[in-house]
């Protein structure tokens, strides 16, 4: 049995993030410690270019940008960027072959510089400074003032650089960061450039230093929880100086609920260790993500030092053999997905508010986990699903010491790993959101010798760093993984596409309980749907397109129903991480050899964020608190009266009844069979196609009429019509709005074949940011304000500027009515 109940958040400065906009800052409280975001007046160029971190270096001639940035996402689209001629086993190819979008088709290879004016404000003697990367990509080294003050190999990995005695008081500091990514490092796109935040940080020379706190709880029950904070602390030469760190825990509503004082000693080192006591505690889960806050204030006599608050929950699980995961005390499956870090038509560059907008999809999906693949998340990803109420497994590695491409993180592992998930746990085992640790995803070492070894070394690193959390790895070599001792190593056992096999994994194996880690990949393209319908796998088309009725799946892969059958039937079974939550960019299986195919088709949304009929099915089975009644497919197919087309329903009422045209086609039950379809959709098979409608009648258990759905045929295309996710933005130069455009026909039907090309301006306090149509072979430039409809529709989406104020996006196409939707800016909008 593996059983926690710490609690962790990440440990954040008392001090709102600031802006450095050249030597221009915005005013803050005198405080002992500031945190600004460097995001503005970057200077930016492609190319390695010699000098370019000295100081008198000339950039004026360089591209002004924005950090976060992706300099790759700009394109254009190309079959020979990063082309890669490999043989991927797993889809049993038998000889390499060129891979034309296997990275996503985008330009990311070579070195990139980024440089800016850094002026200190309040630094001096007896302060110091840290630059804090959020990650960099990569194989960043940084320079302040022509001196290299750090480097860090791992594109994905959250690093810091203390740059104190590399600065000059007074201001004229340059910043420089070099970035190279390498041909053949991937798998998948991984983005260039500064795509996640750069934080500046000035403290007293006596501070707690980076990620320096560690929370946890270790006893918790319906009247009280015992709180354990450990605090570093750092000092002039690491000499004992006599402190005090004064702690006051608030909970969700900022009412003070326990403090302390403790004075530090020498023989305490540099680590204070405080234990409070909250009484009748809010436990956080997905349903009820309820945080609290320990906030200290470190003293040297009557003068502060340095202020810290570390947001955590309370909450508590247990991994037991035979009986599974339980949060809380109540048994649970994971219903989660995997997702890549890029943002679509954003590309890798985080955006806060396009990371909500798919967490918010996910929750209506009833999804309440995510599994980070393959690598570690942007911190903003891992806060928002302490707020949000998800649960992740967070993610090191798609490569140990055997290559699976060829400039993977395999050149680094010997020298770097260790110091990879030192910083992984570090930074992330304050959050509640994260249950446990993953070290590795298909690692080809889990059938080589030694590599259990090396298995429960990193687990051993991840253990040390924290002992309350779990430590598993994806595996898709079972039979080695159980032979050599691999699977046995680890705290849970996650197998990737093996349901048929887990009854005899758990019986060979130790623990008692293991994981669907890496589930499912069916393929499908939103709208598309082919003919005869049939399960299929690694299924082709002249289109490049995969089929929506979710019958295909890969050579190594299923349905999802397979997976739901195990699931069901196997209570040690933990739960299922989908692959994917959401297309991204590259590994276009099964079109891996087929240009212009550059993103996936494994999505349950896809690349703009447009919800797949497979939605519907995760989400009737997933969010029981809410109805779900979806029908496929379309039904305007000119040609095909008098063929059969069928009729599936994704719903999670027991029973419905079919009608075309009127009349009806037999009512369905869903439950027990041989075929694991059958039990989890309703399907009617022989639908033979007339122009009209489809309705469906959904019956409850009583076998009462509770719900219907229709769908009716399309006429010509008429007008486009604009839904926004959000149409109060804040005022922040960073809030997105999503605008779905719809071409629809005179009565307001989906045209679900049209293509129209559509063109986007933005007025007022606001900009046009990107447009995505989720098509994968769509050669169009994410970055211009045009693009074709794809199956009816496309989504854009407009950034708020810094600036409060109204906000006008209007949609003109050839042939339709034009739409204009009007949003509004506003300065400390509450989200």
């Amino acid at each position: 049995m593996f059983s926690s109940s710490f609690y962790r958040c990440r440990a954040l400065p008392i001090v709102a993030a600031l802006t450095l906009s050249g030597s221009l800052y915005q005013s803050a409280v005198a405080q002992a410690r500031r945190e600004y975001l460097l995001t503005t007046n970057w200077k930016f160029t492609k190319g390695d270019v010699p000098n370019a971190a000295q100081p008198t270096y000339k950039d004026a001639s360089w591209q002004t940008v924005q950090v976060p940035h992706d300099w790759a996402i700009y394109g254009p689209f190309d079959g020979n960027n990063d082309l890669q001629t490999v043989k991927i086993e797993q889809n049993q190819e038998q000889k390499a072959t060129p891979k034309s979008g296997r990275t996503g088709g985008l330009p990311f290879i070579g070195t990139g510089w980024y440089r800016r004016q850094l002026d200190v404000p309040g630094f001096g003697p007896g302060k110091r400074a840290v630059l804090l990367f959020d990650g960099a990509m990569s194989d960043a080294h940084v320079f302040v003032n022509g001196k290299e003050v750090g480097a860090w190999a791992y594109g994905y990995n959250s690093f810091s650089c203390d740059i104190t005695d590399a600065l000059q008081a007074g201001g004229n500091n340059v910043l420089a960061v070099r970035l190279r990514n390498q041909a053949e490092a991937s798998r998948w796109y991984p983005g260039a450039g500064l795509y996640r935040n750069v934080h500046l940080l000035i403290t007293d020379d006596v501070h707690i230093p980076v990620w320096g706190t560690y929370l946890t709880t270790p006893e918790i029950n319906a009247n009280f929880a015992k709180v354990k904070l450990r605090t570093q602390v750092a000092t002039p030469g690491n000499t004992f100086q006599p402190l005090r760190l004064e702690t006051e825990i608030r909970d969700a509503a900022g009412q003070v609920v326990a403090t302390t004082s403790t004075t530090l000693t020498a023989t305490d080192g540099q680590e204070f260790e405080q234990n409070l006591v909250v009484k009748t505690p809010q436990l956080w889960s997905p349903e009820t993500p309820v945080l609290y806050s320990a906030t200290s204030k470190l003293y040297a006599g009557n003068e502060l030092k340095d202020e810290y608050r570390t947001p955590f929950g309370i909450r508590s699980f247990k991994f037991e053999a035979g009986k599974g995961f339980s949060l809380n005390g109540q048994v649970r499956k994971f219903k989660g997905v995997c997702n890549h870090h890029d943002l679509g038509p954003l590309g890798a560059a985080v955006n806060t508010a396009a990371l909500r907008r798919q967490l918010v999809l996910l929750k209506d999906m009833g999804c309440d986990a995510i599994r980070t693949t393959h690598n570690m998340p942007a911190p903003e990803l891992v806060t928002l699903c302490d707020e949000m109420g998800f649960m992740l497994m967070v993610e090191s590695f798609d490569e140990w010491k055997t290559p699976k491409v060829k400039n993977g993180y395999s050149q680094y592992f010997d020298q770097w790993s260790e110091k990879d998930l030192v910083n992984m746990v570090h930074r992330d085992r304050n959050h509640p959101s994260v249950i446990m640790w993953s070290i590795g995803n298909e690692v080809p070492d889990q059938g080589a010798p030694g590599g259990g070894k090396i298995a429960k070394r990193l687990q051993d690193i991840v253990h040390r760093e924290d002992p309350s959390r779990p430590v598993t790895a994806g595996m898709d070599q079972i039979d080695a993984a159980i032979k050599n001792n691999f699977a046995s190593v680890l705290d849970i056992a996650g197998f990737n596409y093996k349901p048929h096999r887990y009854e005899e994994a758990n019986d060979k194996l130790p623990q008692g309980f293991l994981l669907g880690s890496e589930t499912a990949s069916t393929v499908s393209s939103r709208g598309v749907y082919k003919f005869p319908v049939e399960l299929a796998k690694q299924k082709k088309y002249p289109d490049n397109q995969s089929s929506s009725y979710d019958l295909e799946a890969c050579v190594w892969s299923q349905t999802p129903d397979e997976e739901f059958v195990k699931q069901d039937a196997l209570p040690y079974v933990l739960g299922e991480f989908v692959w994917t939550g959401f297309d991204y960019l590259g590994e276009p299986t099964p079109y891996d050899e087929v240009w212009p195919s550059h993103s996936s088709y494994f999505g349950i949304m896809d690349l703009a964020g447009l919800p797949k009929d497979r939605y519907y099915l995760y989400r009737a089975r997933w969010n029981t608190a809410a109805p779900t009644l979806h029908l496929l497919p379309h039904w305007t197919w000119p040609g095909r009266e008098g063929q059969t087309t069928p009729v599936f329903c994704y719903t999670n009422y027991p029973s419905a009844e079919l009608f075309v045209n009127g009349v009806s086609q037999g009512r369905k039950t869903k439950g027990p069979s041989d075929k694991p379809q059958t039990q989890y959709r309703l399907m009617w098979n022989e639908v033979k196609y007339q122009p009209g409608s489809i309705k469906v009648v959904a019956y409850d258990a009583q076998g009462k009429a509770v719900a219907e759905e229709e769908v009716r045929t399309a006429g010509k295309p008429h007008h486009i019509k604009l839904v926004a996710d959000q149409t109060h933005l804040a005022a922040d130069g960073q809030d997105l709005a999503y605008v779905t455009a719809r071409v629809e026909d005179a009565q307001g039907n989906l045209c679900p074949d049209a293509t129209n090309e559509l063109a986007f301006k933005v007025t007022g306090a606001g900009r046009f940011r990107a447009v995505a149509n989720g098509d994968a072979t769509s050669l169009e430039l994410f970055h211009q304000p045009r693009m074709h409809a794809f199956h009816g529709q496309l989504v854009a989406t407009v950034q708020a500027s810094d600036k409060a104020g109204p906000v006008e996006l209007k949609v003109t196409g050839k042939g339709v009515k034009p739409a204009t939707l009007r949003l509004i800016t506003e300065k400390n909008a509450a989200k």
